[in-house]
């Protein structure tokens, strides 16, 4: 009996398929996956949002798969090739690729030599000589021979045989998918330099002569070569096996063949040429098609383990502290172009602009002081956010001398990413949102913002420009664009929009709200004020029932009508809490945050026929602490003073710094030197480390120790057992430890394009963190952290500081008062 596609995907989640039926219900229906897993959770049983991601991508594949399925009958039934036996095999397909292996030898093709072979009347010969062997194939061909159709002599007559023997042989999906799998587990890749391309390809330098199983080649690997091989640097050759020069004679592969149509040396006349046919069969057609399907089986797990990297780090990203809604100073820094300044109050508006000189050339050091003090001391600035680009540590040298000259104005200075600032500069988004403002200054904005608010600020820019994945711009756009979009979806809904402050992007990731909807919710909030309650959203053009639903529990009215619109509780649920106000004599007001009150009531004493326990007690939660936001507290690293550049780095430092990425194969710390180094797999614990993301994420802050520097190749390396024995001397480019399948694990990227991670291996640590080719010149031009123009970029970093906690101390922000508030 089929299984049906709710049946299966219930299987391979491990929960029942009741619970499947129901959240496919509500996909269906336009509920987006935090609507269900935030307010359906009676519906699917308490289906978390992971599995319902997981139910979603797999729904989405099996109906493509149940489509071409239907498609493949329906071609089969008009060629009138469909018997039952056929179509059982057709529809017991669990796979894209068992479908296609089924479908190949009917599919419509190009006229082949084996059915031009069929045409000339050759089918008879091939099936005679496969059956029966015993035959002498010359004599058996001279009956064949006919000058009208094309076989002039009785070679002619065995060659077309032989084409129509390959294509039944190679059109065999029982056979194809054996083959494949054994090639899958038993095949390697093989890479090799191109003649003369040794010094242009230099950054490929761990591939000239490599070799490893396809199933143990993490996905880094796999990526490098091939865009070595896209960049003409590389051959590849995918072997089925390792070569075994103590076995001649034919391959396991062709073994396999002959078994399968009964091919056997026995002395026979026919024996022979079955044998290289089956050889023929084998070298011409069935392992350029596997070899396809394993390049194209190797991208695709690359692809899909690169997406997921991708995609968490991106979470963690935009999941950072935000420091609070503070009037923050920008800083977006240069040397010749000069450092970028913008004052944004509280709100993120944006209230100056200016740019001043005081590096070289300019060098007009307090000329830049007096404008910075006039700029904090007119808007009351609590916060300075320097971009950690090209001139970022004279940037922050120039911030410190302010605020040790100012006590009183009482400044944070905070180093910050600039990630993407130059893509958001010179987007359509940044001309509509800050329209009269030169792009270059509209960096020292976006610089300024993150540090308020991270998530609102960085949803502005394509997730692809952050510099948060390795060879991103390698990947399937289709791919990538869905998770990161997904991504994006689950962490603005996590943490919840306060819909009268976010701007038309950032509310246009809120569930149920598109562009246009968001652009129709900014336009009637500058027309009619601020929204005073959820329920004046309905009056928003275009903004139906449906959408209602979906988007009212994400968005956020704080001082309004109703204390319940500053929550998270779902409108529809507001006569669960009246219900609660009526049993304890409270207002809704007074009853919100009495922690006391709420946690005497009973859940299960406010369950009905429409909201359950699950949905009760998330409501009795949210009122404890309404409106609470789920990201940590805001903390920064202490960059160590005198430590500002590579040079200046000394083997055995032991240093504080902050995870900015996160790959496969290790990850990147930025420790204050325009240069991140990396802290490799194997350098993070004692214990065997399967997954780099199980001991840090990006953001996190951690003491590393400096094992090794290469100034020249502008790589560090970097150590989490701050105990091992760093290298004896500076440049010494010492690899880590190699280990496992004898190559070792020292995966270090070559230099990339445009904010991405790519792996090397076998090297020493390498920061991918350089400076901006060239500084922006008003279209943004150079900007290496980004997915723009210029150089390769450095990965996002979380915010970083000296000595953070005191400043934030004497600034009045703490752990549990990230939105600004001073106790």
């Amino acid at each position: 009996m089929t299984t049906s596609i709710e049946g299966r995907i219930a299987e391979e989640l491990g929960v029942r398929e009741r619970q499947v039926k129901a959240a496919v219900e509500l996909l269906d229906g336009g509920s987006t996956v935090p609507f269900i897993a935030r307010y359906r959770k009676e519906a699917t049983e308490m289906l978390d949002d992971a599995q319902l991601r997981t139910l979603e991508e797999r729904l989405r594949y099996l109906r493509e798969l149940e489509d071409r399925r239907k498609a493949v009958l329906d071609s089969v039934q008009e060629q009138g090739k469909l018997d039952a036996a056929l179509e059982a095999q057709i529809r017991a397909a669990d796979t894209k690729a068992r479908l296609e292996d089924i479908y190949l030898p009917f599919k419509p093709k190009r006229r082949t030599k084996a059915q031009i072979a069929r045409e000339a009347g050759l089918e008879p010969l091939a099936s005679g000589l496969l059956d029966d062997p015993s035959r002498d194939p010359l004599i058996a061909a001279a009956a064949f021979v006919d000058a009208d159709k094309g076989v002039a002599d009785p070679a002619a007559a065995l060659e077309g045989a032989r084409s129509i023997l390959t294509e039944r042989f190679s059109e065999d999906a029982d056979l194809t998918g054996e083959l494949r799998e054994r090639m899958w587990s038993r095949g390697r890749v093989v890479a090799k330099v191109r003649d003369g391309k040794e010094e242009a390809g230099a950054k490929f330098a761990d591939y000239f002569d490599f070799a490893e199983p396809f199933t143990a080649l993490p996905s880094h690997r796999v990526l490098a070569m091939l865009r070595g091989e896209k960049e003409d640097v590389l051959d590849l050759v995918l072997e089925p096996e390792e070569p075994d020069p103590g076995q001649p004679g034919p391959s396991a592969y062709e073994n396999t063949i002959a078994r399968r149509f009964g091919v056997a040396d026995r002395g026979r006349p026919g024996d022979k040429w079955l044998a290289d046919t089956v050889r023929w069969a084998w070298r011409t057609r069935i392992l350029v098609h596997l070899g396809i399907d394993m390049r194209l089986r190797l991208r695709t797990a690359a692809e899909d383990e690169a997406v997921r990297v991708f995609a968490s780090n991106l979470r963690d990203l935009l999941l950072a502290a935000p420091a609070g809604t503070r009037a923050t100073l920008g800083l977006d820094p240069g040397f010749r172009t000069g450092v970028k300044v913008a004052v944004v109050d509280a709100t993120g508006k944006v209230v100056a602009t200016e740019v001043i000189h005081p590096h070289v050339p300019a060098n007009k050091w307090d000329q830049s002081l007096a404008t910075l003090e006039r700029l904090a001391r007119e808007h009351r600035v609590d916060l300075i956010a320097i971009g950690n680009g090209t001139a970022s540590r004279e940037t922050d040298k120039l911030a410190g001398e302010l605020c040790d000259r100012h006590p009183e104005l009482n400044l944070t200075k905070v180093m910050v990413s600039e990630a993407g600032a130059s893509v958001y500069s010179a987007s359509a988004f940044a001309s509509q949102e800050l329209p009269d403002m030169d792009v270059s200054l509209r960096g020292a904005v976006s610089i300024a913002r993150r540090l308020q608010d991270p998530l609102a600020e960085l949803v502005k820019i394509d997730p692809k420009s952050i510099g948060v994945g390795q060879y991103q711009h390698d990947l399937s756009e289709v791919k990538l664009s869905r998770s990161l979009d997904a991504v994006v979806e689950d962490c603005v809904n996590g943490v919840g929009v306060d819909v009268n402050t976010a701007s038309a992007r950032l509310l246009s990731r809120v569930s149920g709200i598109g562009t246009g909807l968001a652009e129709n919710i900014v336009a009637h909030r500058d027309t009619n004020g601020p929204f005073r309650s959820r329920r004046a959203l309905k009056d928003v053009a275009r903004l139906g029932p449906k959408a209602y639903e979906q988007c009212a529990g994400f968005l956020r009215i704080r001082g309004g009508d109703d204390p319940l619109d500053a929550s998270s509780v779902h409108p529809e649920a507001y006569p669960v809490v009246r219900t609660m106000v009526k049993r304890t004599g409270n207002d809704v007001a007074s009853l919100v945050g009495n922690t006391d009150v709420l946690r005497s009531l009973r859940p299960d004493e406010f369950v009905d026929e429409k909201f359950g326990l699950p949905t009760v007690t998330d409501i009795l939660k949210e009122l404890e602490k309404p409106g609470r936001d789920p990201r940590p507290a805001f903390r920064t690293a202490t960059f160590k003073e005198g430590v500002e550049k590579i040079g200046d780095l000394a083997s055995g430092m032991v240093l504080e710094g902050v995870v900015t990425n996160v790959a496969a194969f290790g990850a990147f710390v930025d420790i204050g030197v325009h240069q991140d180094g990396l802290v490799h797999v194997s350098a993070m614990s004692r214990t065997f480390v399967k997954d780099p993301r199980d001991v840090v994420k990006p953001g996190d802050i951690v003491k590393v120790k400096v094992m090794d520097v290469d100034i020249p190749r502008k790589r560090i390396s970097l150590t989490l057992r701050l105990d091992d024995e760093a290298a004896g001397a500076q440049g010494g480019g010492q690899s880590p430890r190699r280990e496992r399948n004898g190559r070792g694990e020292g995966e270090r990227p070559p230099r990339q394009r445009q904010g991405e991670q790519g792996p090397r291996q076998g090297q020493g640590g390498q920061g991918q963190r350089q400076n901006r080719s060239s500084e922006r010149q008003g279209g943004g031009q150079g900007r290496s952290r980004d997915g723009g123009q210029g150089a390769a970029p450095r990965p996002a970093a979380a915010p970083a500081n000296s000595a953070m906690a005191d400043a934030l101390r004497r600034a009045g922000v703490t752990g549990s008062d990230r939105g600004g508030r001073k106790r």
